[in-house]
């Protein structure tokens, strides 16, 4: 027996093995409620929006003001279709959307992309400060063009701040989907549902954990492998709605490795924290918080 052969002897018994394994386990698999949002598809949008925030950086090199609007109606009727298709499978895919009509979840979908579009002035005032911030508060950069190519931390920033407004919009699924995406390329990882000020500075950027529930003031500056955490993790789904994660207020700056936990700590205006500070209760505004030397 070749084994080819011996392989279509075997099928039916692995056939069999593999479908009564996705009825034991079945959170995690997706049936008869039609398409699950395309994370390739959403990749793509995400690079059409940067093109879109950012001109002549990314997607089209070559744009000229003459037939910038036109350039701008191209981007933006690319982004409907395909933001459209997706979140029409994203509202599917949840239980209290799965008996809606076509047409229903196409209008629903159209209200909310209409939305997301009247934000994205403001999301581009932000991220123009964002990027401003980041080349006034580091001496190695040569120009904003530098930071807007190359820096992973307005990398990451920017697709949060697209994914925070769909968040904010109840759009289901693709928010995450976006930020997992800027975790995986910079080691950034921002919760879209994190409410988080103008402007924001992330310096290198890796190892950074931003939760849920953090909201950070306006002019705030972090470090790498700084982790903006909970401190009850282990009570899982109970704790879902609840404050877990700290409040930083304005002009803060926290350095690397420190991790600041708890949803009832709150970092004063102005503090500063010091490298590897271990952080459970609040600080009042201008402290100073650093290791003990030993």
């Amino acid at each position: 027996m070749t084994m080819k052969q011996n392989f279509y002897k075997k099928i039916d018994g692995y056939v069999a093995s593999i479908a009564g394994n996705y009825k034991e386990n079945s959170h995690i698999i997706s049936l008869d409620l039609g398409f699950m949002p395309d994370r390739d598809a959403i990749v793509e949008i995400i690079h059409l929006l940067r093109s879109l925030l950012f001109p002549g950086y990314f997607g089209r090199l070559d744009l000229a003001s003459q037939s910038i609007n036109y350039h701008i109606g191209d981007l933006l009727d690319n982004i409907y279709v395909k933001l459209h298709r997706q979140i029409c499978h994203a509202l599917k895919s949840q239980t209290d959307q799965s008996a809606a009509s076509p047409d229903e979840l196409s209008e629903k979908a159209d209200e909310l992309i209409c939305r997301f579009f009247d934000k994205l002035p403001e999301i581009r005032n932000c991220l123009a400060k964002d990027v401003q911030a980041t080349y006034d508060g580091d001496p190695s950069v040569t120009s904003t063009d530098e930071v807007v190519f190359s820096f992973p931390g307005i990398f990451a920033i920017s697709i949060y701040r697209l994914a925070h407004e769909l968040y904010s919009l109840l759009v289901p699924l693709i928010p995450r989907i976006m930020t997992e995406y800027a975790h995986n390329k910079t080691g950034i990882d921002i919760h879209p549902a994190a409410n988080i000020g103008t402007p924001f500075f992330i310096d290198h950027g890796t190892g950074i954990v931003i939760g849920e529930t953090t909201s950070i003031g306006n002019y705030v500056r972090i470090y790498q492998s700084v982790t903006l955490g909970a401190l009850s993790p282990q009570q899982g789904q109970s704790l879902r709605g609840v404050k877990r994660h700290p409040t930083l207020e304005d002009y803060v700056i926290v350095y690397s490795g420190a991790s600041i936990m708890g949803g009832e700590t709150v970092i004063g205006r102005g503090s500063v924290i010091g490298s590897n500070v271990f952080l459970t209760q609040s600080v009042p505004p201008g402290s100073r918080v650093s290791l003990k030397k030993s």
